[in-house]
This record gives C-alpha cells, sequence and structure tokens, in this order.
C-alpha cells in the first residue's frame, strides 16, 4: 500500500515500487500507441515496409525531444518540476482520444516527410510527454538519499516498452475495434496522469542537489568525468543498435524473409537488449557481450548477400546477431553511465544517438544507396564500438610489440583475402557446406585477431565481400540495382539468358523474354491460363480497364484496339523501369495508357462512378499485401469504381497468407459473386504459379466467366469469421503458421 506522505528533506524511505509502475505504465502506453498510429494511418499510407521506418523515424525525434524536456526542466525545484510535468501531462490529455490528423494525400516522391508529418501531428503531444516519462521518473527517484541506483529502473522502462509492443497485435488488434482501442490508451494515459501526481507527492519535499550525493552503488565504481569525447561515445553506442534495428526490419522485411509481422520482432529485440544491458547484476550481460563479436563473424558474412537466399534460419541468425549486438553496445552505455547528477544529460545523449541512428537508416540511406547497404556499414561500425575478443595467451602476443606481431598480422590478413576470394567462387551457387566452411575458416581467423580491432574489422569486411558481397556491389555499379522509399529493387537476367527479372527483395515482380519475338508473351503470374489472363481475354472489345500495381507491365499486352487502360502504381520507381525500356510491355502494347501514381486506393476514390469494366488488384510489397487495400471500405470503394456488371480480378498468391477465406468474407459482406482459379498445372518457360480470385455484383456476368472458360474454376473457401474493415484487422488469423 502505498503511503501518501511526503518525503522530509529526502529522507524517508523511496518508494521504489511506485516510481517502477510508473515507468512501466508510461513505457507500456508508449509502446502501445507506436503500432496503433500506424494501425490508424494504414488506409493513407499502405503497408511498405519503409512506412513503419518513417513512423519509427518520429517517435525516435520525439523521445529526442521528451529527454531534452526533461534535461531542461531537472535543475528546476522539485515542486516546480511536479506542478509543471503536470500541467503539461494534462494539456496532452486534452488532445485525446487518439485520431488521424486530416492532411491533403502525399505528391509523388514527398512520402519520406509527409508520412512522419501526419504521424506528428496525430499523437505528437502525447508521445512527446510520455517519451519524457523514464528518465524524469528516475530523476525523480534519485532524489531520496535512500533511492539507491536510478540506473536500473531504465531495465523496467524497457520491459514495459517490449510489453506494449507485443500486447497490441497479440491482444489489442485482434480482439478490439479501433475506437475502443483509442479510448482504452486514453483510459491509461489518464491513469498514469494520477500516478505521476503520487510519484511527484513522495518526492514534494525533496531536494534537487546531487553534488554531495553518491549512490550506495556508486560508491562501489568510478564513474567516468563527462568529457565531449564520452558525449560522443555515448551517442555512438546508442545509434548503431538503434539503426542497426531498423536496417534488419527492412532487410528482413524485404530481402529475407517478407513474412508478416516480422518487424515487430526486431524493435522488440532491441528494447529487451535495453532491459538486459542496464541490469544491475549484469552478468547475463557480460556472457551475450563475450559472445556478439565471435556471432558477428558468423552472421555478419550474410549482411552484402542479394535477394534469394530467403528462409527461417538466415532470419532467426539475422534477429539473434541483432540483439546480442544490441545488449554487447548497450552493455558499453550502461558500464560508462555517469552519477546521478548527469542522469538527464545521459539519457539525451542516449536519446541523440538513437534518432541519429533511425535518421541514417530512415532518411539518408533509402536515398544515398541502391540497396540495404546501411545494414552491412551498421555492422563494420559496430564491430569497431564492441570489446575485443580476449583469448589467453593469444591477446598476449598481440600486444607484446615489435615486428613479429605485425608480420603475423599482415600473414593472416592476406589468408583471410584468399579465402575470401574462394568464398565468392562458392557462394554463387548458394549456402552450401563448401560454402559455411569457408565462412568459418575465415572466421577463425577473425577470433584470432579479434583483440586487434582494425584487424577484426578488416577479417569482417573481407567475410562480407567474399559471401556474395561483391556482386552485389557490381550490381548497383551497373545499374541493376534502384531503391525509392517503397523498396529496392534489382533487375537481372535468368542464367540462360532468355528472361530478365525485376525483383524486390525476395518478391518477383515481373518478368520478360528478351527475344523480341516473344518480349509480348504473357509471363509469370499473368499467363493465358492464370485468372487474370482468363478475364482479360474474355473482356470486351471496348472494355475499360483498370489496373492496381503495374510492375514490369505484364498485363498491358493482353489490351484490344479499342480497350481504354488505367494503371494505379504507388511507387514513381516503378514506373521508371518501364519509361527506360528495362521493360516494354507498356512501349510495345499500351504507350497511350494512362498512369496514375499515388497510392490505387484513395486514386481510385477520386474516380467518377461506373469508370472500368474490369478492375484487376495486384499490389505487392515484397509478399506484403497492404491491409488497407482488402477492406470492406476499400471493396466499396472498387464497387463504385465499378459497372453494374464488371468484373474485380484479386491477385491473392502469397507465402505467408492465406488470402483467399478473407476475400470470400468481403465477397459475403459486400454482395459479390465469386470464383478461384488457381494456376499450377502445366506452366511453360516464365510462369509462375498463382491464385487470382474474380468477383462480381452481377450474377449473369459471374456465370458467363465460368461457362465461357476453357478452364477449371473453383469455388471460393469458407470465408473467414470476420471481414477486414478499416477499423479492426488482424493478419493473425490468416497467416500459414
Amino acid at each position: 500500500m502505498i503511503e501518501l506522505t511526503a518525503d522530509r528533506a529526502g529522507t524517508a524511505p523511496a518508494r521504489q515500487n511506485l516510481f517502477v509502475a510508473t515507468i512501466l505504465v508510461g513505457s507500456f502506453l508508449l509502446f502501445l500507441i507506436q503500432p496503433m498510429a500506424a494501425r490508424f494511418a494504414l488506409p493513407v499510407v499502405g503497408g511498405a515496409p519503409n512506412v513503419w521506418n518513417s513512423a519509427m523515424l518520429v517517435f525516435q525525434l520525439l523521445l529526442l525531444g521528451g529527454y531534452l524536456y526533461s534535461h531542461a526542466i531537472a535543475r528546476q525545484r522539485m515542486r516546480r518540476q511536479v506542478v509543471l510535468h503536470l500541467a503539461l501531462l494534462v494539456a496532452a490529455a486534452l488532445t485525446l482520444p487518439i485520431a488521424l490528423a486530416e492532411l491533403p494525400p502525399a505528391a509523388p516522391g514527398w512520402e519520406a516527410l509527409w508520412v512522419p508529418g501526419l504521424f506528428l501531428l496525430s499523437i505528437g503531444p502525447v508521445f512527446f510527454m510520455l517519451s519524457s516519462q523514464a528518465s524524469l521518473m528516475q530523476r525523480w527517484f534519485a532524489a531520496s538519499l535512500d533511492a539507491g541506483d536510478p540506473y536500473v529502473l531504465y531495465g523496467a522502462s524497457n520491459l514495459g516498452s517490449f510489453g506494449g509492443l507485443i500486447a497490441y497485435p497479440l491482444l489489442f488488434e485482434p480482439t478490439m475495434p479501433l475506437a475502443v482501442q483509442s479510448l482504452l490508451w486514453s483510459a491509461g494515459f489518464v491513469a498514469l496522469i494520477a500516478m505521476v501526481a503520487l510519484a511527484g507527492w513522495s518526492r514534494w519535499n525533496a531536494g534537487t542537489d546531487f553534488q554531495e550525493y553518491v549512490s550506495p552503488d556508486d560508491r562501489e565504481r568510478e564513474a567516468p568525468a563527462v568529457t565531449p569525447r564520452l558525449l560522443a561515445l555515448w551517442i555512438a553506442l546508442a545509434a548503431v543498435p538503434s539503426g542497426l534495428m531498423l536496417s534488419t526490419t527492412t532487410l528482413l522485411t524485404t530481402d529475407v524473409m517478407a513474412a508478416p509481422m516480422l518487424w515487430v520482432i526486431p524493435l522488440g529485440l532491441y528494447l529487451l537488449s535495453y532491459t538486459v544491458a542496464f541490469s544491475e547484476e549484469g552478468t547475463l550481460a557480460e556472457h551475450l557481450s563475450t559472445i556478439a563479436p565471435i556471432t558477428l563473424l558468423f552472421v555478419g558474412a550474410l549482411a552484402l548477400s542479394p535477394a534469394g537466399q530467403a528462409s527461417m534460419e538466415i532470419a532467426l541468425a539475422m534477429a539473434v546477431l541483432l540483439f546480442l549486438v544490441a545488449v554487447a553496445l548497450h552493455k558499453r552505455l550502461f558500464d560508462l553511465r555517469p552519477d546521478p547528477r548527469h542522469l538527464t544529460l545521459f539519457y539525451l545523449m542516449t536519446a541523440t544517438g538513437g534518432a541519429l541512428g533511425g535518421i541514417f537508416s530512415a532518411l539518408i540511406a533509402p536515398v544515398v544507396f541502391d540497396w540495404i547497404y546501411e545494414h552491412a556499414i551498421l555492422l563494420i561500425t559496430a564491430a569497431m564500438l564492441l570489446r575485443p575478443i580476449e583469448l589467453p595467451f593469444v591477446s598476449a602476443f598481440w600486444r607484446r610489440g615489435g615486428w613479429l606481431p605485425v608480420a603475423a598480422g599482415a600473414l593472416l590478413l592476406a589468408l583471410a583475402a584468399w579465402l575470401a576470394y574462394e568464398l565468392s567462387l562458392a557462394a554463387v551457387y548458394g549456402l552450401n557446406a563448401r560454402v559455411a566452411g569457408f565462412i568459418g575458416l575465415i572466421a577463425v581467423i577473425g577470433i584470432i585477431v579479434g583483440s586487434q580491432r582494425w584487424l577484426y574489422v578488416a577479417v569482417l569486411s573481407l567475410l562480407m565481400l567474399g559471401h556474395l558481397g561483391w556482386s552485389t556491389i557490381q550490381s548497383s555499379i551497373d545499374g541493376q540495382r534502384a531503391r525509392s522509399y517503397f523498396g529496392a529493387y534489382h533487375i537481372e537476367n535468368s542464367a540462360d539468358g532468355e528472361l530478365r527479372y525485376l525483383t524486390h527483395g525476395t518478391t518477383l515482380h515481373g518478368q520478360q523474354f528478351i527475344d523480341p519475338d516473344r518480349a509480348t508473351d504473357p509471363t509469370s503470374y499473368y499467363g493465358t491460363t492464370s485468372g487474370v489472363g482468363i478475364a482479360m481475354r474474355h473482356a470486351a472489345p471496348d472494355a475499360r480497364v483498370g489496373v492496381v500495381g503495374l510492375g514490369v507491365g505484364t498485363l498491358a499486352c493482353y489490351r484490344k484496339p479499342d480497350q481504354r487502360w488505367t494503371f494505379f502504381e504507388i511507387d514513381r520507381q516503378v514506373v521508371a523501369f518501364s519509361e527506360a525500356g528495362a521493360f516494354t510491355f507498356l512501349s510495345d502494347c499500351t504507350p497511350d495508357a494512362r498512369i496514375v501514381i499515388g497510392d490505387a486506393r484513395i486514386a481510385l476514390d477520386d474516380q467518377p462512378a461506373d469508370s472500368f469494366d474490369l478492375l484487376a488488384i495486384d499490389a505487392f510489397s515484397s509478399d506484403a499485401i497492404p491491409v488497407h487495400l482488402l477492406t470492406q471500405e476499400a471493396f466499396a470503394i472498387y464497387g463504385d469504381a465499378l459497372a453494374t456488371d464488371g468484373l474485380l480480378l484479386v491477385h491473392v498468391s502469397n507465402r505467408y497468407l492465406d488470402l483467399a477465406p478473407m476475400v470470400a468474407a468481403l465477397a459475403r459482406r459486400g454482395g459479390w459473386h465469386g470464383a478461384m482459379r488457381m494456376d499450377t498445372d502445366d506452366l511453360g518457360p516464365g510462369m509462375t504459379p498463382s491464385l487470382w480470385i474474380a468477383l462480381t455484383r452481377d450474377n449473369e456476368s459471374h456465370n458467363r466467366l465460368i461457362e465461357d472458360s476453357e478452364a477449371e474454376w473453383s469455388q471460393l473457401p469458407p470465408p473467414s469469421e470476420q471481414a477486414w474493415t478499416d477499423d479492426n484487422a488482424s493478419i493473425l488469423p490468416l497467416i500459414r503458421w
């Protein structure tokens, strides 16, 4: 039971449980609002991986602002701090409940600034105040002479953050509409204000002068002097894990395994790393810090590997590496913490580093690099900051001085370079035992030289280059790669030279025969026996056709002379591939087609009613179909844009989600008649298995498509229990576990 008595001159026992609970609740709300705000914004921003990175950047900048605010008021008298903080919390509460700010749609090419602006205006005030909670409550906690080390409460902060992050996809999103989520969150914010008031009352008479106070824990260690060099090191140790968390998210969701909800894993591990590292006991963090540089050698070898090696094992290894490196760097950060007088400055520098890491990965890298090179750069930077690998006798040899260690280092580096060259020759055939053997040998060299930082970094770099890293760089030099806000693309020819591919991570966006005589032949998911191919061939000669998702433009060559075609594409870079002649379906078959740049749902909503006779929905982003294109509201927009007897084609081929039951539920809800075409048998060169669903509100049109078709159509599967809406949608029931 909390005793509502103010501390007298800071001598009463510290109410640690109250402060732990306040920090936990604040951090829980802080990381619950992040995916909630992204869910609110989904209908207008879509589901591309960089949308989440943009959101994370805003959150990190607001976190920096919150830490700056707590640092600014920390030198005020305690009573003034309490009154000011409570007043600002109440002012922020006046912006509740959570709602999306109304902004005009983003102009093409300005998404990287528009998306952060949307989040800033929507949740900025409450997020800003929550961002200050952890450091300010620790500062208030330390104002008592009996408090002890306030830094260990940072672990509680990140534990609460992790809880909020996990609670949203597992509990809130599947069971509650957005309106209920918003009201519950708002109630939690009001409860937090009451807890802060209690915490403030418990320190009402406390002082703020830490000059003469040293906690019992701090007496046992010598806190480092706060110098410009130490400030820079704090920033670096916080920036690298932050940037690495975002680069790992991008890598996993676009280039290793485009599974849904994968972005939750890197952020959750990043938060847990703080909990482990900022531990008073610290034994686990010490062990993990020892393992981190060794793991970095083995797993970091994959950092520059191009797409096409998707597997659960690689995804798991990347996640483990992020956690170990983050723990090791955050442990160094914890060991370098100052005495409590500089607590708010320490957290301000930590937040600055987090924001800088986010700016690098979310804003700078997508503009500067044409592939996810930031991941390798951050891993190499981490190698420079990790504690050295200390081996008995070996480390002593490197420190003995003289010409012998220099010669040995040069010899080992030359051996590593030769093995990396052999690795580059073997790696083109995939990850096999021979490749693993070369990686192991080079990694052993890295362990041997691990106490010599620059030798260690050089060996790690050779590992990255040897395992397909140079081929990735060569593709960029040859102009085969491109990157936009919505993803990293790669153009390459097949081994036999017959086909040219466009891939986004591990997802095939389309392919075209290089032979001019076959350049207009349908390929990949759009063959003549696919659902969309059949529908296109049966379309009226003067049909009005709309296609959501351009890809390489394969569908264009189904066009009949009097048909009018419109393509909706969110990424200008995808259009640029066709305009530059990398793929010629558009120029060969529909040179006069209208191309609308922007989110298809918003663009279709602006179309006049009865604009299309056939509308194909084929919007992919590394296998993650944007949820906002598969809701009741979206299907209502499609219905308005279609003629009464119009045909809606939905492409639901997906490795990780079984989308057909959801489309069936939407069809039942909207009064659509539907059939499904799975095209998997007797596929020729350049063809890919596909699953298309055809929907129409006119029963005669539906029967005509099925009866006139020479291919077999099947009934829709049993519908999902609940059809997605903008207000309530969860992918959990549709995941192919």
